[in-house]
């Protein structure tokens, strides 16, 4: 039987080895933290499509359980007035937690970590093996065509293929192609806090945007009515160990000060959050030459990366994850496959961080955008979005 080494315990790695088993081929999982809730504080939204490819796998039901649903989003501009609002991409065809259309429930908002903890519950719970604290050094093929993975604690792994699911800094993309371009850094920051001691908090069930004249900010109400917030904030590429370093109330300062000319909630929201904030660097990666070798292949964040602004970083990993095992499944050899899956998945993947690229040049600050952004968000953006949200979410595989 077919045995697979995936390198990456995040949301590609667990979901890669899972539909990998239904598609009747053998893997490990191997993630380089000792955990792989990496990014604790973050929170995501799985979209419909993202769902609907979990749903495949029969693995949906463990991500519904553990999110909330998101139905609405609202526009509005640094003076408090409304640009607009429309339906979140998809909810318009369910019901609430239940789901009512026939296709399933829309928009699901959860915390990354939760997500990470939850499928991997799944993975475990089928039998599947991840074993941490296993990050990757170098991989070749031997003589017999199989590959041989070695890892930074000294140990070695063996398998017919080894699929990068290593996120966004992914050894493997340098291992496949070493002039491989690093990640673009977009000029943002992207901040997340929770907090129960919110002012003017949005309903439940709708994401808050507001165009600050600094910074953009969005945040959204739980069921048990703590605000989640995220902002967007222009700044320089913060290294590892200044992320680290970054106090909560260090951020709290830097944002808070970002929005305190805006007449909006968000310097409050973000004043009235305690110790739960953390940061990260925002990136893209627009397009990477080669996704594949004889032996080895990419997935997710590591073939290709989108701006936060799309919010469907989650569901392209999951739908990757789904379309390689099938191509693994229906044709014959490593690179009929791996050919199959780059001809069905990179036009789509490349739209999706381009619209994504988009919609962060719309929140950009200064005074010019600032007009034409207030002027035309209420009719052609939000149309045009809209009907983007269309070709994202309702895209389906056909196991």
């Amino acid at each position: 039987m077919t045995h697979a080494l995936i390198i990456g315990g995040g949301i590609a790695g667990a979901v890669t080895a899972m539909a990998l088993q239904k598609a009747g081929i053998e893997s490990e999982v191997f993630e380089a933290y000792a955990s792989g809730a990496d990014d604790v504080g973050a929170f995501l939204v799985v979209f419909e499509n993202g769902l609907a490819a979990l749903r495949v796998i029969d693995a949906d039901r463990p991500v519904i359980e553990s999110s909330f649903p998101a139905g609405r989003v609202e526009f509005l501009s640094y003076t408090g007035k409304r640009l607009g609002e429309r339906p979140l991409a998809g909810a318009e065809r369910a019901d609430g937690d239940a789901g009512g259309a026939p296709d399933g429930p829309g928009p699901r908002t959860m915390r990354r970590a939760t997500l990470y903890r939850v499928l991997h519950d799944e993975a475990t719970r089928r039998g599947i093996s991840v074993q941490h604290g296993k990050r990757l050094v170098a991989a070749e093929t031997v003589e017999n065509g199989r590959i041989v993975a070695t890892f930074s604690d000294g140990t070695r792994a063996e398998g017919d293929l080894l699929i990068g699911a290593d996120g966004i800094h992914s050894v493997t993309r340098k291992l496949i192609d070493p002039a491989a371009a690093r990640p673009r850094y977009t000029g943002h920051n992207t901040v997340c806090g929770y907090t129960r001691d919110a002012k003017n908090a949005p309903d439940h069930g709708t994401y808050s945007m507001f165009f600050g004249k600094k910074a953009f900010f969005g945040c959204t109400r739980a069921p048990d009515g703590e605000t989640w917030w995220f902002a967007n904030a222009p700044g320089p590429e913060l290294s590892r160990e200044d992320l680290a370093g970054t106090t909560a109330d260090q951020w709290r300062h830097r944002l808070a000060g970002l929005f305190d000319e805006d007449n909006t909630p968000a310097a409050d929201i973000i004043r009235s959050t305690g110790e739960t904030i953390v940061g990260s660097n925002s990136y893209d990666i627009a397009s990477t030459p080669r996704w594949w070798t004889d032996t080895m292949v990419i997935i997710g964040d590591a073939a290709h990366a989108a701006a936060p602004n799309a919010a469907q970083g989650a569901s392209m990993a999951v739908e990757d994850a789904i379309v390689l095992a099938k191509s693994l499944r229906d044709q014959a050899g490593n690179r009929r496959a791996f050919k199959a899956y780059e001809e069905l998945r990179r036009e789509r993947v490349e739209k999706v961080v381009a619209a994504s690229a988009q919609m962060a040049r719309r929140t950009a600050v200064g005074p010019v955008r600032r007009v034409v952004r207030d002027t035309v968000l209420p009719h052609r953006a939000l149309r045009s979005e809209a009907g983007a949200a269309d070709w994202l979410t309702s895209y389906r595989i056909e196991w």
